[in-house]
């Protein structure tokens, strides 16, 4: 695993950039990003064009060995081009411009802003897509960051008629498919089709789930757009784009076709306070980020393309409702559990904490006066670290248990949710944690996606079951998962005619009759100890449950191999729960206490210590990183 920073230049006197790039290269730093914010200064003004500096800039880096990652620098569009096009801002719900003065400021759909975005990238690319220090290109920066994928904007609105259009073929079908017979929503023509906004109530959810497709598609193909230009004049160069955490506003596999590099930017402690759901364990693990939100997303990009952190939180940032600080050791924690993750690149946000603007209180590596924070020393020990690792074999390691993540089912859910208090991604999280818990690893993998060789499938938020993913289960061998309200809805967001769990009734031949959802004072139990919250359903067919919650609905059912939850459980029941079925299905799991995580990977097993005490492993191991006495913020490496 390299590790990396994010530099720029622009921001600081040429003059120090030479001891910068020195300093990188002696931390032990070979990847530097660069350029993915400096359109105001690479054109000034239209067709006035400044290169030499950033030409200058990558001269330095590579003088000192350094690769660079050279970013589009599309996410902020310049002042001027905005007052000489103001279409090209993205227009909120409400009909109001989202304006200049920050980031994001555009519309996926402009067509003008498209137009834009290829000119400056072409000449960027062609600029600098030969240059010896570019090695792998950044498209944009963070799509959707701050909720800027939809937008209500005229073009939108063109753009979104044309692809019904395209989708449906007749208005009837339109019609049908979305139910507008209901309230009287039909249309005669696919112009008459309006964007899903400023109703009196509740819109129609399929005409929502179809905007979020669009909008969905309209990242992708702007993402291809630029792509296509740096594939076309900067051949033999990586392709990536910089993901982010807790974040499924558009369906990040259609993207990642276009890309080489899945990268992501993980912030633990940010997401913990802003994302947290559950106060407990925002308490418990507010100075380590919880211990399975890195890995989940790693898991999840790295089943996208080669896994790339391209920004790692060093120390406090800014964005967060509160910024604390890590416990120390856990910036090198971090970075080796990206490792064991299959990342090939650990890169840290940002080299120098910048004094002004808007990130002023964000932390880098050097304080702003050049000083070494408190990070440095950690990231002297991980290069030290690293190099005791490298001898061993760390190729990727199969898993034996797969969860089937769906960005359209995660959508669906958050459309419609019928009971406020579902958190989709929450509950995803949850049944990912549980099997971690239980020690064992998970791979995290597409609908459709081959299945031969596990011996778990989960399927946790797909509500509508894919012909390509029926037939992989269909075929498996293994043991599949089926969580609640999977298979409940159809690809328009209606029903299945056969009811739920629809197609997946050639798998268990059970049918809900009922949901319901339950607030937070409300759980159900069952005679043997499980509770559910949250949601609920009641099953019948042919299958008898397994066990009774209290009231006589059944609970859990079981068919051959496969399995069907049909209620959310708490993480006391789900852990007990998903142990069961990982033992069913012969998975090896072992007892992991509290915080203690472990992580296999080629010729080594990695464990991770995210609790508040130190922990005991096994004293007859031969480790090559710590020891036999896991710390807290601990880690400790030995060979298989």
């Amino acid at each position: 695993m390299k590790l990396g920073v994010c530099y720029y230049p622009e921001h600081w006197p040429e003059s120090v950039w030479a001891d910068d790039a020195r300093r990188m290269r002696e931390l032990g730093i070979s990847v530097v990003r660069v350029g993915e914010f400096a359109w105001s200064r690479l054109e000034p003004a239209r067709d006035n064009f400044s290169f030499d500096w950033l030409k200058r800039a990558l001269d330095v880096l590579h003088a000192e060995g350094l690769e660079v990652v050279l970013g589009t620098p599309t996410a902020t569009p310049p002042k001027w081009l905005i007052d000489e096009h103001p279409s090209i801002l993205a227009i909120d719900e409400n009909s109001n411009p989202r304006g200049f003065g920050s980031r994001r400021h555009y519309c996926f759909s402009s067509v003008i802003y498209r137009q834009e975005c290829q000119r400056i990238v072409e000449k960027v690319v062609c600029e600098f897509g030969q240059h010896p220090a570019v090695t792998t290109w950044q498209t944009d920066n963070e799509y959707g960051c701050h909720s800027t994928i939809v937008s209500y904007s005229a073009d939108a609105l063109t753009a979104f008629q044309a692809w019904c259009e395209r989708r449906y073929k007749t208005i009837d079908k339109l019609n049908v498919d979305w139910g507008n017979v209901f309230w009287s929503m039909e249309y005669t023509d696919f112009n008459q089709i309006p964007l899903p906004m400023l109703a009196v109530t509740e819109l129609n959810p399929a005409h929502r789930l179809a905007f979020w497709r669009f909008s969905s598609d309209q990242v992708a193909s702007f993402n291809k757009l630029q792509a296509d230009i740096i594939r076309q004049h900067s051949p033999d160069r990586d392709v990536m784009h910089n993901f982010m955490g807790n974040f499924t506003e558009f369906d990040h596999y259609d993207t990642s076709k276009e890309l080489d590099i899945a990268a992501w930017d993980n912030y633990p402690l940010g997401f913990l306070d802003r994302d947290g759901i559950d106060l407990e364990d925002q308490k418990k693990w507010f100075r380590t980020g919880h211990p399975d939100s890195s890995a989940f997303h790693h898991d999840l990009y790295r089943g996208m393309g080669r896994l790339w952190i391209i920004e790692q939180q060093p120390g406090p940032v800014n964005w967060a409702p509160h910024n604390p600080a890590p416990l120390p050791g856990m910036v090198r924690l971090w970075a080796i559990e990206a490792m064991a993750h299959d990342a090939e690149l650990m890169s840290w946000f940002r080299w120098r904490q910048m004094p002004a603007a808007q990130e002023q209180m964000h932390t880098g590596l050097l304080l702003p006066d050049g000083t070494e924070d408190e990070a440095v020393a950690e990231i002297r020990q991980l290069s030290e670290d690293l190099k005791k690792l490298a001898a061993f074999d760390t190729s990727s390691t199969k898993s034996e248990v797969a969860l089937v993540f769906d960005y359209s089912g995660d959508q669906m859910l958050r459309i419609q949710p019928q009971g406020q208090n579902f958190a989709p991604l929450e509950w995803v999280q949850n049944i990912y944690t549980s099997v971690r818990r239980s020690g064992a690893d998970i791979d995290i993998v597409q609908p459709g996606d081959a299945l031969a060789g596990y011996k778990l499938v989960i399927l946790a938020n797909s509500l509508s079951i894919s012909e390509p993913l029926l037939a992989e289960l269909t075929s498996f061998e293994g043991h599949v998962l089926v969580g609640p309200r999977c298979g409940s809805k159809t690809d328009e967001y209606s029903i299945p005619p056969e009811m739920p769990p629809a197609s997946l009734q050639t798998l268990i031949p059970v049918k809900v009759s009922r949901v319901e959802s339950l607030p937070d004072f409300c759980n159900v139990a069952t005679a043997d100890g499980f509770n559910a919250i949250r949601w609920r359903e009641k099953i019948t067919g042919s299958v008898e449950p397994v066990s009774t919650f209290t009231d006589g609905w059944g609970f859990y059912y079981c068919h051959d191999r496969c399995h069907y939850l049909n209620a959310c459980l708490d993480d006391v029941s789900l852990l007990k729960f998903m142990q069961a079925r990982l033992q069913q299905s012969g998975v090896a799991t072992c007892a992991c206490k509290e915080g203690v995580r472990i992580r296999r990977r080629g010729e080594l097993i990695f464990a991770f210590n995210y609790g508040p005490n130190a922990v005991e492993l096994d004293p007859s191991k031969s480790y090559l990183v710590g020891n036999a006495t896991l710390g807290v913020a601990g880690v400790s490496v030995w060979h298989e």
